[in-house]
């Protein structure tokens, strides 16, 4: 139920288990909201508050993350269990209140025991105060959605048990869109002479969707919130967490009906006819008795580079509607990401050969607490990796993938300027099996564009860009949920001195975990100064993979 007053938008969500068969394969456990899936799209208004009230009816615990939202001077908001909070007991309620100030494509789903991949999972449309820049007379949109025969905590348990083989035999899921087997996706209904918006939001848990439309010239006019200057392409790829608009102007007449074309694909699974890729098409309608114009989805979908963000240009190459140059550079700071075996038999993912486990206190909780100490990364543990950031000062990421996987890398709290891509030099990974990248060095215009997820190519590097003006504790992640699953994050603990002067925890999320036996102050273990006793031994790498840096 959703509730409009004036700048407050009041949605009620009683979160609880179903019974459910979404793709026609059989009944699963799933999750949904108010005994139902799909979950409805959320739409509020940019200055809007809205006002989640959540009902926790599973057997564990939960959170929710509004993807994209900044939370500035709400951090406490963000919602990653164990990050910037404790999560919502069973049988337990609380009120998320998201201060919106940002216009765009955004999404909420959960962020605790990886709930978005059994269904927690929902578009969040912030629709601009004033006029858009661009003109349109009505929007689409299309949120997509992989779906598993089993739970993801299976197939994430799966993953991590050392007596089977690793990786596991792949598994293909099917597409949802907007919420139903893609098969069943209905038309898009189009008017001689109108303009478009379409909105595409990848929700997925593992894998990549292309999204193509025959005899219409798209044109993308926004990235993760963020507005380009409009590019024409022929299609666009999404990564999981990424979103984009794009504009379509309508035909002069309506003698035919066409078809948009969607691809569910993982570029790391073999191909197997009928199962991977697979392909979904529907009809653009301008008139329901003329005849549909013969395209073949399959051949226009493979056409559209798979390494790319949009057909014949990376996301790099669009240019930010708000022509900001590139940020100048403070600090650089280096990332590599990849997998290792341990000594305990389990394969798990890296950065900088650190595999991320949640502390016993909600980080956010001990850089607020910890005094002059939560400039020391040491309090925050050895697994919660955390990197500090002083206030204001501009950041470089260089992120290295030496691997035979791309990964999605998402950012809170902040967009990032896309600087450049490039093949990795391979040389510098004397561990790697992979051969060396032919790609060449794209650079940004001078208008980066910005965006809040990006995929990082096999065998490439990304440079990144940011300003640390967001004082609060920022996950950074793979979103493919097994990858997230198996270690792939860190923490930027982003000014905590400012923190401590000007953030005070509301007093219901202090006793959410008091209630639980959680603490909120200390560090990474509960206790004070470096003391980290009762933190689980972290595991002994043995053998480190495609990781390491010389």
């Amino acid at each position: 139920m959703v509730i409009a007053n004036a700048a407050r938008v009041i949605v009620n969500w009683n979160i609880g288990y179903l019974q459910i068969d979404r793709d026609n394969q059989g009944i699963r456990t799933a999750i949904g909201v108010n005994g139902a899936l799909p979950i409805p799209p959320v739409y509020v208004t940019e200055g809007d508050t809205l006002v989640l009230h959540v009902y926790n009816g599973l057997n564990q615990s939960t959170s929710i993350h509004a993807h994209g939202i900044f939370q500035r001077n709400t951090n406490y908001m963000d919602g990653p269990a164990m990050v910037t909070q404790c999560g919502i007991p069973p049988g337990g309620s609380f009120t998320y209140e998201y201060q919106i100030n940002q216009a765009g494509t955004f999404w909420l789903h959960g962020h605790d025991h990886h709930q978005n991949s059994d269904g927690l999972r929902t578009p969040l449309i912030v629709r601009d105060k004033h006029s858009p820049p661009f003109y349109y007379d009505k929007e689409y949109i299309f949120s997509l959605e992989d779906w598993y025969n089993a739970p993801f905590s299976e197939r994430l348990a799966d993953t991590l048990d050392p007596n089977k083989p690793f990786p596991p035999e792949p598994s293909y899921p099917h597409a949802l869109i907007n919420g139903y087997n893609g098969n069943h996706t209905g038309p898009l209904l189009f008017e001689v002479g109108k303009t478009y918006r379409i909105r595409l939001i990848n929700m997925s848990t593992t894998e990549w969707f292309k999204f193509a439309m025959s005899n219409h010239q798209m044109k993308v006019i926004e990235a993760d919130g963020v507005y380009s200057v409009p590019a024409p392409v022929d299609g666009v790829t999404l990564g999981p967490g990424q979103r984009y608009s794009i504009l379509v102007s309508a035909h002069s007449n309506s003698n035919y009906n066409y078809k948009y074309m969607i691809e569910l694909f993982a570029s790391f699974i073999p191909e197997l006819r009928g199962m991977s890729p697979r392909y979904y098409s529907g009809r653009i309608e301008y008139n329901p008795n003329a005849l549909v114009v013969a395209v073949n989805p399959e051949t226009t979908l493979k056409s559209l580079p798979e390494n790319e963000s949009m057909a014949w240009m990376y996301d790099v190459e669009l240019s930010a509607l708000s022509h900001r140059p590139a940020l100048p550079v403070d600090r650089s700071i280096e990332l590599v990401l990849g997998g290792a075996s341990f000594t305990d038999g389990i394969t798990r993912d890296v950065i900088n050969n650190i595999t991320y486990a949640q502390p016993l206190i909600p980080t956010l909780y001990s850089a607020i607490s910890m005094g002059s100490l939560s400039t020391n990364e040491t309090i925050y543990g050895p697994q919660s990796h955390a990197i500090i950031l002083r206030h204001l000062e501009y950041i470089e990421l260089t992120i290295y993938n030496p691997n035979s996987l791309p990964h999605p890398m998402h950012l809170h709290g902040h967009t990032f300027q896309i600087i450049e891509y490039g093949p990795i030099d391979i040389e510098m990974f004397p561990n790697s099996e992979r051969n060396p990248s032919t790609a060449s060095i794209i650079k940004a215009s001078n208008h980066p564009m910005e965006r809040d997820t990006i995929v990082i190519p096999i065998m490439q590097y990304v440079k990144l860009r940011f300003r640390a003006d967001n004082p609060g504790v920022w996950l950074f992640h793979c979103h493919m949920d097994i990858h997230f699953g198996m270690g792939m994050a860190l923490t930027f603990v982003e000014a905590p001195d400012v923190l401590q002067s000007t953030m005070n925890i509301p007093k219901n999320m202090l006793k959410m975990c008091l209630d639980q036996g959680i603490g909120i102050s200390g560090n990474a273990a509960g206790n004070s100064g470096f003391d980290l006793n009762g933190l689980p031994t972290p595991p002994i790498m043995t053998f480190p993979g495609t990781s390491v840096r010389p």
